[in-house]
């Protein structure tokens, strides 16, 4: 890697081979943002991502880890350490749906374990990891601006009773949002929640005639579907240090579908 990469901001990007987290590393590099592309899957799934974010300049590389697993997030760091020496925007994105879609009365051990470690505990412990080495960084370099975004979703307060264990993992990263706001803020290392909507990835695909039904019903404001790439533009909006004296905030985008009607 050339020895001028080293002074553009570095991000990581979890579960960025496809989807919103594609986008979100697909809008971050076209800032001139080094990007570290992260997903469970081979190189082979991290292609496009890669090719994208190169097209606009900066320096991707793909560290393939399980965020559920500790040693693997672990060496994920370790790893990014090694490549780009610097961490400045943490974006936790990696989340699965359930195994099936159950009504809580049928909801199994085995999908809420696998939805919990990935969307809420691979994030938390992934988060504390990044955060220790933001302090040092902070520290170290008191300019820098350390941010992190928590991709959460309008599942963390509105409910589906046909998969609780993925409404509590996104209501956990609200809470956890909350949490390292208050923590890091002694750092001035700033913590938001990007909460989207109905986006049309592959993750809704399963429920897209039921959605589409709801969007010619009204329920949501803005009458389209959500794109990855305004989840994208709103984590842009969060890391280019355009909030300075907020943290803990939460950024809905969601078509207008948080706001209360009469």
């Amino acid at each position: 890697m050339k020895r001028d990469s080293y002074q553009r901001k570095c991000a990581l990007v979890t579960g960025s081979t496809r989807g919103i987290g594609q986008a979100i590393a697909m809008e971050l590099a076209k800032e001139g943002i080094n990007i570290a592309v992260n997903g469970r899957g081979t190189l082979d799934t991290a292609t496009q991502t890669l090719d994208m974010c190169r097209k606009e300049g900066v320096d991707a590389h793909y560290f393939q880890a399980d965020i559920s697993d500790t040693a693997s997030r672990e060496n994920l760091v370790r790893e990014i350490k090694e490549r780009f020496r610097r961490i400045d925007i943490l974006v936790n994105n990696a989340g699965v749906a359930p195994i099936e879609r159950k009504d809580i009365l049928e909801t199994t051990e085995r999908s809420f374990d696998r939805v919990i470690a990935i969307n809420l505990k691979g994030a938390f412990f992934l988060t504390q990891i990044v955060a220790k080495w933001m302090i040092e960084q902070k520290e170290k370099f008191p300019d820098r601006e350390f941010v992190i975004v928590n991709i959460s979703s309008v599942s963390s307060y509105a409910v589906s009773i046909n998969r609780p264990e993925y409404c509590i993992s996104k209501a956990g990263i609200s809470m956890m949002t909350k949490l390292f706001a208050i923590k890091l803020a002694t750092w001035d290392i700033k913590v938001y929640e990007v909460r989207p909507g109905i986006i049309l990835t592959d993750m809704t695909q399963p429920v897209k005639e039921k959605y589409d039904k709801m969007l010619k019903e009204g329920i949501f404001p803005i009458k389209r579907w959500g794109t990855p790439e305004d989840v994208g533009k709103a984590v842009v909006a969060l890391v280019k240090g355009f909030y300075p004296y907020s943290t803990g905030d939460i950024i809905n985008v969601d078509g207008g579908f948080h706001i209360r009607r009469l």
